[in-house]
Parts: structure tokens; sequence; C-alpha cells
């Protein structure tokens, strides 16, 4: 992802993230590119998550929200939702780029250990904000990552999140309600190319295949929707963070016919594939 760094960017801290797009010692975070303007419909974002545009624009839609969001700014997910997006990139440079940081449990933990307050369930789902607004605390995460202390990258996570929520965005530190297919799901995420039976959920999540189809069905799913939902997901993010071609993507995730791929993917996201526009070639 070198074409990354020949960005133009306007500040210090837009010129270190934007190098986080080669760090090889960096992990915790996805550099989301795309080279062609597209739209995806219900995505699912499946937890709280930072981002922050770098190149390009992105539009989001849906959860009780409509934002476009430019470079330089920061958008904050807090819990999971599904949403519309248009990504476009740059018009000078030819690219969408845009960093995005899961927030993981461990990190949330920490956060809502440092809060010590009563959090408050309810407002946006999804939050815009310049990203200089949390410049000292993204300079010294992507510091921490490029220097390999994911230790230090973590506690300036936590840090992050402590101020945001001092700005009232304490619903990101509300546990999500438990749910067997967010369980499913992230079984399958670990190993989307693997065929996975019925037999393998039950090991591994100590139930009868009875029922976990009961508990699937009151949840309005089935086990053969939340093994997709995890698999498209995971091509999603394939598409967005390498190069590789559609039938390459098609296989990890488990499709031994890219056609099937393409359908299911079409039939989920209203979007081809192909049209991100990152596969060499």
């Amino acid at each position: 992802m070198t074409d990354a760094l020949l960005l133009d960017s306007p500040s210090p801290l837009l010129d270190r993230l934007q190098t986080l797009a080669d760090c090889p010692r960096a992990e915790g975070y996805a550099c989301i590119t795309a080279r062609r303007e597209h739209g995806a419909s219900s995505v699912t974002i499946e937890g709280p998550t930072l981002a922050i545009v770098l190149s390009g624009q992105k539009w989001l839609r849906g959860a009780g929200i409509d934002l476009t969001i430019d470079p330089g700014q920061l958008f904050l997910v807090t819990r999971s939702c599904r949403i519309d997006v248009m990504n476009r990139p740059d018009a000078h440079n030819g690219l969408y780029l845009t960093l995005t940081i899961p927030l993981c449990a461990e990190v949330i933990d920490a956060a809502r250990l440092l809060w010590a307050v009563p959090v408050v369930q309810g407002g946006d789902s999804i939050v815009a904000m310049p990203a200089a607004r949390l410049e000292a605390d993204l300079m010294a995460w992507s510091g921490a990552l490029q220097a390999a202390r994911y230790g230090e990258a973590r506690l300036a996570l936590a840090a992050m999140l402590v101020r945001l929520c001092g700005w009232g965005h304490t619903a990101m530190l509300v546990p999500p309600p438990p749910s067997l297919a967010a369980q499913v799901q992230a079984l399958v995420a670990a190993q989307p190319e693997r065929d996975w039976r019925s037999v393998d959920f039950e090991a591994a999540l100590g139930m009868s295949g009875a029922t976990l189809r009961r508990r699937l069905a009151a949840e309005h799913t089935s086990l053969s929707d939340a093994i997709t939902e995890a698999r498209l997901a995971h091509a999603m993010t394939l598409l967005y963070t390498t190069r590789w071609p559609v039938k390459t993507v098609a296989g990890r995730v488990g499709y031994r016919s890219s056609a099937s791929f393409v359908r299911r993917f079409v039939a989920r996201y209203g979007l081809q594939p192909g049209d991100i526009g990152n596969a060499e070639g």
C-alpha cells in the first residue's frame, strides 16, 4: 500500500497516521482503501470503532444518522449498527483511505474502569468530529504502535475513550447484550475458509444442535445465515485491505465458486466485489 504514502496531508497528525499504512510492526487497526467510487447497503459494524478518513470522502446513512466525513475528520461508532456507506476516492490521487481502529474488549474494559462513573445508554450510534481534537492521544497511540510497544498503544486508546466519555459519548462502554449469533460469527471469522458444520459449533459452544437452532431462531436468524454473514463481512475487509483478485478473496472466505460468492455478496451489500477497485491488474 505504498501509494498511501504519496498523499498530501495538511497536518503532522495525518502525516503520522498515513505512515501506518505500511508499518510492519503495527497491529490492532486496518487501512481501508478503495480506488473506485462505490456504495454498499446495510453494512454491519460489529461494535465500538474509531475511524479517521485520510483521503477521499465517506458518506454514512442509517441508524439515525446522515453524515459526510472529509479527510482529517474522525467518526466514532458507539455500538453495533447497520448503515449504508458511500466511499469516494480523492479526485487528485485516486485513492480512498480510512484508518479504522476496532476497540477491543480489553481496551473498553480498561476505559470502563478508568471512567468509574455509571454509563448512559442511548445517544447517537455514530458521531463525527475533527481528528485534531484527539491529536495528543492519536499521536501517542500511533507512536507506540510504530515502536511495537503494544501495551502503551492500548493505554493510549483507553485514555482516548475516557476523553470521549468526558464529551458525553459513554454508550460505547455499555456491555453489549449476549448474542449467540455473534458467538457463531466470531468463530467463523477466525477461520472463514473452514467447512463449518453444526457439530463444530455444538462442540465449541457446549450445546446440542436443537438448542443451537432454537436460540438462533429466537434471534431471528439461522446457523446458515450467521455463517454467511461472517464470511461476507470478512470478505469485505479483505477487499478493502488487500489487492487480491475476487477469486482469491472468495477462496479465503470459504467459497469454492467465485460466481456463488459474487451472487451472495451482491445480494448482501448491493455492491459488486470488483467495484471497490483494489485488485491488482
